[in-house]
């Protein structure tokens, strides 16, 4: 594509053109922007490339030399990005008679056993993701082996567009963000959207205190020294909003394990006390590029249902299990069976031995085996203070989403004097996992509305029943079965509108809402209720009772 574009428009600079999950993309600076005619023009001359069958050849080259090569081709970016590699050689790729690209690879033999490809958008990118930076373009591509494999993908990227949860959340009434007026990446909940997640709050509290874990609340701000002892400080201090008062420097909280860790340690725990389970709806804050935000996915204001476990070394493996039944019984309540699991090791940059990040590791991965999971390592992708195992949800078009993560920790233990009393009355340390289940309950929200396309189950949707009185002399009526199914804690609306009862109709169709219950002179001489299905239209007359009774099987089942 790049080559393409270069043969096109030869004064266009080359940024950065990396593989992704579901295709490519490549920045460039372009002085016009590009046009979806523009995107075709590229796509047929990709197409002659790759009709020459033109070879990939790669080449180690001196750093140095590599500098005066693309000072000389005047790619800017490419100089800045030669300056920041490590070593003394850079790996460059050739093909045809004269283009060349900075790229580690590997790659395929020859343009011609490309197959089936289809380039998808533009979009603006700022260099690095950092807004004072140029501003480039970015075109997203796709491939696949066979047509067919593309035809589908394209045919799921269009129901995506129908499911994003984007637009699809401000349509319903349950959120918005405000960039202008309130920042970027910030979400305000409207009505529907904070019962929703009232609704999903006041879940994981029944089901945390159930499993034995006990609620605590922390502060949103603390004292910088406290991320300096976690280590957050020096490993994470570039996602973190830090502020100075009353000549002291203090955190808006990226994590609420300091604090978790401060109430371990408010008295002499015993090993009888073990384990201990720590559970918060935190809200954290975290410093992230203008050029990453996108929706609920990824924002700089959000709440996990995050829990801290302490636990003897005896008790680890267990816990882990716990976890990860935890995770796999609340994924099914919410209507996702299928997952996939990795397991990330030590990255480069973190904190404590050897001998405990082996441990830690084999603890996760013991626990993995016992339960007969598949998974796959994650090289490197481990959390500062130790391993962890990320279980990704799988949603209606098959996309994953990150959610649960369950990290295990010996560092900040040891970092924060964590201690217990053994049975020989001597002072040991807890292991800690970290560990969320739906993760950003912000992601988690935007996930739901994609896969059931705003259509929620009965038991999550904010508005369960919309009662639809035909005439004035049947609203007294309406009234009184809304008083009955308010009494037994159905969520419940009315709509006394002057409109057509189709348009009513309509409009519950379009806000995806379960139910209505369309009431007339006759419902209420005989005290009946006509009950509509979303999606399955009438299903006769009955009394309020019994509807109530059915709705409330309904619900309890998680339906």
């Amino acid at each position: 594509m790049a080559e393409a574009v270069k043969k096109l428009w030869p004064d266009t600079k080359l940024a950065i053109g990396p593989a992704i999950e579901d295709g490519f993309y490549y920045d460039f600076d372009k002085e016009d922007p590009f046009t979806e005619e523009d995107l075709v023009k590229i796509e047929g001359e990709m197409k002659k490339i790759i009709a020459r069958d033109e070879a990939f050849l790669h080449e180690e080259m001196d750093k140095g030399q590599a500098l005066e090569l693309f000072k000389k081709l005047k790619e800017d970016y490419k100089v800045e990005l030669i300056q920041g590699i490590a070593g003394n050689k850079v790996s460059i790729y050739k093909t045809g008679k004269d283009f060349l690209d900075l790229c580690a690879g590997p790659h395929i033999k020859s343009t011609g056993k490309i197959k089936a490809f289809k380039l998808l958008s533009v979009a603006g990118a700022y260099w690095h993701g950092i807004e004072t930076n140029p501003m480039l373009q970015r075109i997203y591509g796709t491939c696949f082996e066979t047509t067919k494999e593309l035809d589908e993908y394209l045919k799921n990227l269009e129901e995506a567009k129908l499911r994003d949860h984007r637009k699809l959340g401000p349509q319903l009434g349950f959120f918005d963000i405000y960039h202008e007026e309130a920042g970027a990446g910030l979400v305000f909940y409207h009505p529907k959207g904070a019962l929703l997640r009232t609704i999903i709050e006041d879940y994981e509290k029944s089901e945390h205190l159930k499993r034995g874990y006990q609620l605590v609340i922390t502060p949103h701000i603390m004292d910088a020294s406290l991320w300096k002892t976690s280590g957050h400080y020096d490993y994470y201090k570039e996602n973190m909003y830090t502020f100075t008062a009353e000549e002291k420097e203090f955190v808006l909280k990226p994590m609420n394990c300091p604090g978790h860790m401060l109430i371990y340690k408010s008295k002499t725990r015993s090993y009888k006390d073990m384990p201990l389970r720590f559970f918060e709806l935190g809200t954290v804050y975290r410093r992230e590029k203008a050029g990453v935000l996108h929706g609920l996915l990824r924002v700089r204001g959000f709440t996990q249902d995050d829990a801290h476990i302490f636990c003897l070394p005896e008790q680890l493996r267990q816990e882990i299990k716990g976890v990860i039944d935890f995770v796999f019984d609340t994924m099914k309540v919410f209507g996702f069976e299928e997952v996939g699991i990795e397991l990330s090791t030590r990255p480069e940059k973190s904190i404590g031995s050897d001998e405990d990040w082996q441990k830690a590791t084999a603890a996760l991965e013991d626990a993995l085996k016992e339960k007969g999971l598949n998974y796959e390592i994650n090289q490197g992708d481990g959390a500062f203070y130790g391993p962890k195992i990320d279980i990704k949800l799988k949603d209606a078009l098959k996309r994953t989403w990150q959610c649960a993560t369950i990290q295990c920790d010996f560092a900040l233990p040891k970092r924060f004097n964590l201690a217990y009393i053994d049975a020989e009355g001597k002072e040991k340390q807890p292991i800690m996992l970290h560990r969320v289940l739906l993760g950003s309950l912000e992601r988690f929200i935007g996930a739901l509305i994609e896969h059931y396309k705003g259509d929620l189950p009965l038991w999550l949707a904010p508005v369960q029943v919309l009662l639809i009185p035909i005439k004035d002399t049947a609203r007294s009526y309406a009234e009184t079965v809304k008083a009955r199914l308010e009494k037994e804690n159905i969520r419940v609306d009315i709509d006394l509108r002057n409109e057509t009862l189709d348009k009513r109709i309509r409009n519950a169709e379009l806000n995806k809402i379960p139910y209505c219950l369309i009431i007339g002179e006759r419902e209420a001489k005989q005290s009946l209720v006509s009950v509509r299905k979303k999606g399955a239209g009438d299903q006769g007359a009955v009394a309020p009772d019994k509807f109530i009774e059915q709705l409330k099987n309904q619900i309890q089942e998680h339906k």
